[in-house]
């Protein structure tokens, strides 16, 4: 089944281990293959990797987009081991994202990966506010 894509002026995708720009105006791409494929707005460098969950989202993202996975697994289950001690509320989203990587689900380890970075988000502003006692516990941050 092919991917139909469609880019806008000057987007960027990532095909296999190649970067393709369009260049003036919108075009539309069906792409027949096996090769990884990750938007402009999904790639992330490890510039912009500055927390526990982006980090591993970008982890997953090397194990994706590359020809040995394997290479990055130490290093994935050195980051998992770390969010999960600082953050157990962070477990099922890992537990997810470790299933489907040894299942050879890359993409679906992505996407979990970044519903990761997401609740991370959620915590630290919730971390931000204000710490004074509460009443209720309905503000809680729960994980999805």
């Amino acid at each position: 089944m092919a991917l139909k894509v469609e880019l806008k002026a000057g987007e960027r995708i990532l095909i296999g281990e190649t970067i393709v720009t369009n260049h003036h105006q919108r075009t539309h791409l069906l792409i027949e293959g096996s090769a990884p494929i990750v938007r402009e707005k999904d790639i992330m460098t490890a510039k912009q990797a500055d927390t526990p969950a982006k980090r591993i989202y970008l982890s997953v993202l090397l194990m994706y987009t590359t020809r040995e996975p394997r290479a990055q697994y130490d290093i994935y289950f050195a980051l998992v081991r770390d969010i999960v001690t600082a953050a157990p509320s962070t477990r099922s989203f890992t537990d997810n994202i470790n299933n489907l990587i040894l299942t050879g689900e890359m993409y679906k380890a992505l996407k979990e990966a970044r519903k990761l970075v997401d609740y991370e988000r959620k915590l630290l502003a919730h971390a931000s506010r204000d710490t004074g006692v509460r009443k209720s516990s309905k503000t809680d941050i729960e994980p999805a």
